[in-house]
């Protein structure tokens, strides 16, 4: 039995079984769906893209995947030093897992084992942002901040060592004053909280933070794995505001397989790099660096860069503010609209009850969840594709 994620098993609905993908379009045996939400905001190319597929057959045909422990192969070399010679500043040092909630444990051990190998060992605590969502393992849960993902903590209880703050520069600058000396890191979705409401916020936050984290020594790590390549409008929000860690993960690979990165400063990187053993980070997943994902990634970038995909998002963002201009319903709280992201929140998760199988027959894949209607497009998307999208959206509530 194929147990499905985030589903009462009991008294799910079945899912719509897909027998191909091509673009933007899923099909099932009896509709072409176009998938508004890029199988979880990962595939930004679009589905059977030649040169992704032609880079995997390539890389089949001389391994799928060694471990690293012990061994190196050119792919993912070659994917490490790309991403230090792409990414901004001294975001230099890349340590690759397979997946983005991984990576970001990953992100939150470097941090606490930062100043515990210098001696630190007061260092302790995580700063986060209310309605954060950080992924499903232990400390990414603690990390966020979503009871209808997270309850199962309640087992054991507020975590004392994790504290969350509303983005306000005001809550920002009284945690500081309050913690900045068990801080060991502030963790945060950069401009766009994602599975916590596609929430957006100012970039003035960020900038705040930086100083904050400059001034009282902690560091700054950005979860990119759903804003990172292109989603809020910027390539990265680390472009804007530098952190000390950035995640990776999604659309790094174009959605084609799992595979996430944590890349960190030199200043980082420093703490760990010792004759002392003990300062080693002690992590290691099977599949971190496998061939066939880092070839993925290094064809994903070379599509981004030379697809002028900025500027195909910047198109998305324009079409999608036009078509839902003046959009109201008294059963929409607010309509959100950054990048490639677009988000109708509505006032009670009942106003959505039937609305997938509402776009199914109009051709669009949607997934909403709680009270958030949304699209998270491919970047390939062509204009009345997306304009499909969005009246779907729209139509919904016009029959209401």
């Amino acid at each position: 039995m194929l147990w499905y994620p985030y589903e009462q098993m009991k008294t799910m609905s079945p899912p719509y079984e897909i027998v191909d993908a091509e673009g933007v379009y899923l099909y099932t045996k009896d509709q072409k769906l176009i998938d508004s939400v890029s199988s979880w905001w990962s595939v930004i190319h679009g589905y059977k893209n030649p040169v992704l597929d032609r880079a995997l057959v390539d890389q089949v045909g001389k391994f799928s995947h060694v471990m690293l422990g012990g061994l190196s192969h050119a792919p993912a070399r070659d994917l490490a030093d790309k991403l230090a010679s792409w990414l901004p500043g001294d975001l230099d040092c890349c340590f690759f897992s397979d997946s983005g909630s991984v990576a970001v444990e990953v992100a939150l051990k470097m941090a606490l084992q930062y100043y515990l190998n210098q001696g630190q060992t007061g260092r302790t605590d995580i700063l986060a942002l209310e309605h954060a969502y950080h992924g499903d393992t232990f400390k990414t849960m603690a990390a966020g901040d979503d009871p209808d993902y997270h309850f199962v903590l309640q087992a054991y209880g507020p975590d004392p060592h994790v504290h969350h703050i509303p983005t306000e520069i005001s809550a920002l600058e009284e945690a500081f004053q309050r913690y900045h000396q068990t801080l060991n890191c502030l963790i945060v979705e950069p401009l766009l909280q994602g599975a916590g409401g596609m929430r957006m916020y100012d970039l003035s936050f960020l900038q705040r933070a930086r100083e904050l984290c400059d001034q009282y020594g902690v560091l700054l790590i950005f979860d990119e794995v759903a804003t990172g390549f292109g989603r809020t409008g910027h390539r990265f929000v680390a472009d804007l505001v530098q952190p000390d860690i950035l995640v990776l993960g999604k659309a790094l690979t174009g959605g084609y397989l799992g595979h996430a990165a944590t890349v960190a400063s030199r200043k980082v990187f420093a703490a760990f790099y010792d004759d002392n053993p003990d300062h080693a980070l002690m992590h290691g997943p099977t599949f971190m660096g496998n061939a066939l994902a880092c070839r993925l990634a290094l064809a994903s970038i070379q599509l981004f860069e030379e697809g002028n995909y900025l500027e195909k998002i910047r198109t998305i963002e324009a079409v999608t503010r036009r078509e839902m201009a003046g959009f109201a319903h008294p059963l929409v709280r607010e309509v959100r609209i950054l990048g490639g992201c677009v988000c109708v929140e509505v006032t009670d998760p009942a106003v959505l009850a039937g609305y997938q199988a509402f776009a199914y027959e109009r051709g669009v894949f949607s997934r909403p969840f709680l009270n958030y209607l949304y699209a998270m497009v491919p970047y390939i998307i062509q204009e009345e594709e997306l304009v499909r999208v969005l009246e779907t959206m729209k139509a919904w509530f016009a029959r209401r």
